[in-house]
């Protein structure tokens, strides 16, 4: 196994993870509804499944055989 030859010292450790930080998600409002939702994400509205807003799926209709 490898072993380190040197000590890595707390600074540079805290260096290299400066860059893993939490990133907010960025919300959108779709123009239709007006419900905030996010990006690049397809959200339900009233029994009804939006994107880019359009309606992809309505669950309030009823398939009659």
């Amino acid at each position: 196994m490898a072993h380190p030859k040197r000590k890595i010292s707390k600074t540079r450790r805290d260096k290299r993870r400066t860059h893993y930080k939490a990133v907010a998600p960025q919300i959108a409002t779709d123009p239709t509804t007006g419900e905030a939702h996010l990006y690049h994400r397809a959200h339900w509205h009233e029994g009804k499944l939006y994107y880019r807003g359009q309606i992809v799926i309505d669950a309030v209709e009823t398939v009659e055989a």
